[in-house]
């Protein structure tokens, strides 16, 4: 499974979207909407399994669970790790769910990305660790922070998510990739891939024309 998780790491989620909708057909939403920003797109891309928890940020009467439960549960799944924290708040977003210091503990724990449905802080901490992030944004600060579920399935920005499922996230957001597939959706990001290239070198050819390319739509 390592080299299937290696191999997909060269692909964009485009791509491996493509590679999905040949395998299972549409519609296909195993993506997440508009909402998801990559904040540090130079860190490039990150594929992994997913491990979910939810939280608030400022609400002191929600459920609170022991964080260090979250962390043995994070030691305790197959790496790579893919964490994605949902903000369950009254008011999503308020707060930041995620900063710095959780960077650093959560690299040492396996974690090679992060999405967060909500905001973070110390984005340029972040940064420096060097474990990309996606999520709606930054604030500086949050209130009262708990984690309120740990390792049970979640919807973030539209994409169903259970805990170990295979993710990709890149600069265009995060695809599912059902881990029973993976093998074949790799597979087919190649053919994918592979058939876009002669695509984009007959546009930029001495050759193109429309005309062409009814010629060729026809074969």
């Amino acid at each position: 499974m390592q080299e299937i998780i290696a191999g997909l790491a060269q692909y964009d989620t485009a791509t491996v979207f493509n590679a999905l909708v040949l395998k299972l057909g549409l519609p296909n939403e195993e993506y997440t909407d508009h909402r998801m920003r990559c904040l540090l797109p130079g860190l490039g891309s990150a594929v992994g399994y997913a491990a979910t928890v939810e939280v608030t940020t400022n609400d002191p009467d929600s459920p609170a669970l022991d964080w260090l439960d979250y962390y043995a549960y994070l030691e305790a799944q197959p790496r790579p790790l893919i964490a994605v924290l949902k903000d369950v708040d009254s008011r999503p977003g308020r707060g930041a769910s995620f900063g710095d210091g959780m960077a650093r503990l959560h690299k040492r724990l396996g974690v090679v990305g992060v999405l967060v449905e909500g905001t973070v802080r110390d984005l340029a901490g972040i940064g420096q660790v060097g474990l990309p992030i996606w999520a709606w944004g930054t604030v500086p600060g949050h209130g009262v922070f708990q984690a309120t579920r740990i390792g049970a399935p979640l919807t973030v920005n539209q994409l169903r998510i259970r805990p170990g499922d295979l993710l990709l996230a890149d600069g265009d957001g995060c695809v599912r990739i059902p881990v029973e597939h993976a093998a074949d959706v790799l597979r087919l990001a190649g053919e994918v891939r592979a058939k876009e290239q002669v695509i984009f070198d007959f546009y930029t050819s001495p050759d193109f024309s429309v005309a062409r390319m009814r010629e060729r739509r026809g074969n």
